[in-house]
């Protein structure tokens, strides 16, 4: 059976990933690729549910971690697996490396519990290429200053920010 493609975005907001999607996207799709381009938090309705559950409001580490997971989860079992069967190319904002940077880095969360919680949610399944947009964190906040209200994330602190940007 030959499997598609699997791309992910990773980088702060602002570090220009949504920028760089689309052309990639159309590039593989000049290439003769069905493409699929997603989003994490999100990509399913019931996803993108607990995207606004966990970007808005207030919650300890844990509940967050495992709304990203159980969001990914669907998102895996309903969009990303079939697509990647039915041979496409799936291009992602964001997937597991944000896990690791902003709820292991930022939050401080244990990295054996997130590694198994990956385990049981992707079972196995890993992007073949991540592309990494690294910014400094002050720059990025000005690109986004204006641009839309802050989420939960957002609105932190810079050293929140910092500990994701570096651990991304």
């Amino acid at each position: 059976m030959s499997l598609g493609i699997f791309i992910t975005f990773e980088g702060i907001d602002g570090a220009g990933k949504s920028g760089h999607i689309e052309p990639v996207a159309e590039l593989l799709r000049q290439r003769g690729h069905q493409t699929l381009v997603t989003r994490e938090p999100g990509g399913t309705p019931l996803a993108e549910k607990l995207r606004a559950l966990m970007l808005n409001d207030p919650m300890d580490p844990l509940t967050e971690a495992l709304l990203v997971f159980a969001a990914r989860r669907d998102h895996v079992r309903r969009v990303i697996g079939p697509a990647l069967v039915r041979s496409e190319a799936v291009i992602s904002d964001r997937f597991t490396d944000s896990t690791f940077a902003y709820q292991g880095g930022g939050r401080g969360f244990r990295l054996d519990v997130l590694s198994s919680l990956q385990g049981w949610v992707q079972e196995g399944l890993q992007p073949g290429l991540t592309l990494w947009f690294d910014l400094d964190p002050a720059v990025a906040a000005k690109r986004l200053a204006g641009a839309r209200a802050p989420d939960r994330f957002e609105a932190e602190k810079g050293s929140s920010l910092r500990a994701c940007a570096m651990a991304t």
